[in-house]
């Protein structure tokens, strides 16, 4: 839960493309005025999640002063739904402006095509450099699982219902290992993956980041960067190194009781490396 300590501000910011004016939600917690650090602005991950299961991240506003910003993808969550919006009005490029970003595939473009003056740190966690060494890591894993588990998330979003069910099975050593999982983290499955939720951002991004790889260009990151893996994560050793070995700037911390969500499963740890990065 968000620490009862920290001011909450929630609003939306308009975004107008073609002539047509989109909101995207936000939640500041902490003060912008007087703060002693920069703000931390959250990604999260998808396409098609929400900013819920990031609610720990708000333990910074407290203990470090870092004001904290949220958000909810455009499409999902409290922003404007698009269900009706065409496959080509979809790309990585219209996700970047302001706060239409999302994981960690867009702060990397962000970081390497903007090059923003205020950017100050990066920080990956649990993320990717590569989507075909993302998919070789969840296959290395899928196997180890029963053949109907195998079979659920190989069809994908074939079988919305079949992937949803599997898909919690498989997060439960791979994903988060909290044991009940927080209703933020389950929040995700739902509005992506499961009958009473809106998938238009997942069935049509995801496709399109099939191809995608920012590894000949992780050099052009010019701020400290924070790398994060989790000991039994998705994103195994071998996908993340990649930001280490290209990146000059990068510091790489393994979380040896985590999985894919160390900022929930080894939280207060976390929080305290996360916090030491940014005083950088």
């Amino acid at each position: 839960m968000a620490n009862p300590a920290a001011p909450v501000i929630t609003g939306t910011i308009p975004f107008t493309r073609d002539g047509e004016t989109y909101q995207t939600f936000y939640k500041l917690f902490g003060s912008l005025e007087n703060c002693k650090r920069r703000p931390l602005v959250v990604l999260h991950g998808g396409p098609g999640f929400v900013h819920d299961y990031l609610l720990p991240f708000s333990d910074l506003a407290v203990m470090a002063d870092t004001p904290v910003v949220l958000y909810d993808q455009l499409g999902n969550g409290l922003s404007t739904h698009l269900r009706d919006k065409p496959a080509e009005f979809w790309s990585i490029d219209f996700s970047l402006p302001s706060l239409r970003i999302w994981g960690g595939i867009l702060a990397a473009e962000f970081a390497v095509q903007r090059r923003p003056r205020g950017l100050q740190h990066l920080v990956f966690t649990d993320s990717l450099a590569s989507h075909s060494l993302w998919q070789e890591s969840n296959a290395q894993l899928i196997v180890t699982f029963p053949p109907d588990i195998q079979a659920a998330l190989k069809a994908g979003m074939a079988d919305p219902k079949a992937y949803y069910d599997a898909l919690l099975v498989f997060c439960k050593k791979h994903g988060c290992t909290v044991d009940p999982m927080p209703k933020e983290y389950l929040r995700v499955f739902e509005v992506a993956f499961s009958e009473s939720g809106d998938p238009t951002v997942t069935s049509m991004m995801y496709p399109k980041l099939l191809p995608w790889s920012i590894i000949d260009r992780l050099h052009n990151i010019e701020v400290p960067t924070l790398v994060v893996n989790g000991a039994d994560d998705v994103a195994q050793d071998f996908v993340v190194e990649t930001f280490f070995q290209k990146n000059p700037k990068a510091k790489w911390i393994t979380f040896a009781n985590s999985s894919h969500t160390p900022f929930w499963e080894e939280r207060e740890l976390y929080m305290k490396r996360l916090a030491d990065f940014l005083e950088l």
